[in-house]
């Protein structure tokens, strides 16, 4: 059903900036305004809202079931069959709601092939709405941080689980699938699929293999996280196997004390470079500042990337309920990486650190 607080909001984000509609596909811009979380294929649906509060969804005969039901009965439909062109049935909607050739934004679900489409049959000047629908959301309340801080205490414990189980002779999937069972045990989806990253691997920030057996003296990072009531967690922590050397000690230290630096500038009023910078600026100043190869962070919430994104350039000012990571790191190509990363929540004190599992080094013996 559509949420009429979301709805009313982003009718008056749509009026600043002159949008007389816009065109959601499935997406969590979608799941976020109407709790319906739809199966995505290549037959094109999507949810128009218009500035005037009107609204209809454009759905195949084969989902129309599923949508009446999340979407409700104030919604107007407008069905298309295989056998039938939808473009035919999106000119019907236009010519029912006057939207020829007015301006219509689109959400980052909308494949290009469907928009070149729709925009060479249906006359109008189409938008991207991406920034505006992330402004929709990029606040949460008490009800969204407390949904948020529950994501990030199972994600904590999903850690604490896997440090128990790392023992050298496995396999980063073995601990990739102990991360997922646990989270499956919880009940809970995960917010992308983990990243076990061990050895030299660690030098790749989003390393996607996990086929390296861990070895006796190893140093592995963990990314990971779940979803809580449709509410994401991420949390990075990376651990030493049998031991720690000088050099991953020294770089260890660098990014914790970076990542400390990157928490404590977080306030109402300061702006996300800011907090880049002073994350940045701790990496720098010990020698390792090309290794850095990544933004400080990103926000999340109903999706696992969303805005403000935590990067030198962005001037945004951040204000009370906006989250985000700080995850600064060190990637030292075909040697070795290290990565921490917290989920902060802005407040009226600074910064509301959703993450409490150690941050310490920790080694597996």
């Amino acid at each position: 059903m559509l949420n009429k607080k979301y709805a009313d909001k982003l009718r008056k984000l749509m009026k600043k900036n002159n949008i007389d509609a816009f065109i959601i596909g499935p997406s969590d811009d979608l799941n976020y305004l109407t709790g319906f979380n739809v199966h995505v294929c290549e037959r094109l649906q999507a949810f128009f809202f218009l500035a005037d509060g009107n609204y209809f969804h454009i759905s195949p005969k084969m989902y129309l079931e599923e949508a009446e039901k999340n979407l409700g009965p104030d919604t107007d439909f407008f069905v298309w069959e295989d056998s039938e062109n939808v473009l035919d049935i999106i000119k019907t909607a236009y010519q029912k709601y006057l939207l020829s050739g007015k301006t219509i934004a689109i959400n980052n679900a909308i494949r290009g092939i469907d928009l070149i489409d729709i925009s060479n049959r249906l006359p109008g000047e189409y938008v991207n709405g991406h920034e505006i629908l992330e402004l929709l959301r990029i606040r949460k309340d008490k009800e969204e941080i407390e949904k948020m801080q529950k994501a990030a205490h199972l994600a904590d414990e999903a850690v604490e689980a896997a440090i128990k189980y790392i023992a050298p002779g496995m396999t980063e999937k073995d601990i990739k699938e102990k991360i997922m069972e646990f989270f499956e045990q919880k009940g809970t989806c995960l917010s992308f699929t983990p990243i076990v990253a061990s050895g030299p691997n660690s030098s790749m920030p989003h390393y996607c293999d996990d086929s390296r057996v861990i070895q006796e003296k190893d140093i592995i990072i963990m990314d990971l996280g779940c979803q809580y009531e449709s509410y994401c967690s991420d949390i990075t922590r990376t651990v030493f196997v049998g031991g720690i050397n000088a050099e991953e000690e020294k770089v260890y230290n660098t990014v914790l004390a970076a990542n400390k630096a990157g928490e404590a500038k977080v306030g109402i009023g300061v702006s996300a470079e800011e907090v880049d910078i002073a994350a940045r600026e701790v990496i720098v100043k010990a020698g390792y500042g090309e290794y850095f190869l990544t933004r400080t962070g990103h926000g999340i919430g109903v999706s696992v990337h969303e805005a403000p994104y935590i990067r030198t350039g962005n001037k945004q000012i951040l204000e009370e309920g906006m989250a985000f990571s700080v995850e600064p790191g060190i990637y030292i190509k075909d040697k070795f990486g290290v990565r921490i990363e917290d989920i902060v929540v802005v407040a009226e004190y600074g910064a509301n650190v959703l993450n409490k599992c150690s941050k310490e080094i920790t080694i597996i013996k």
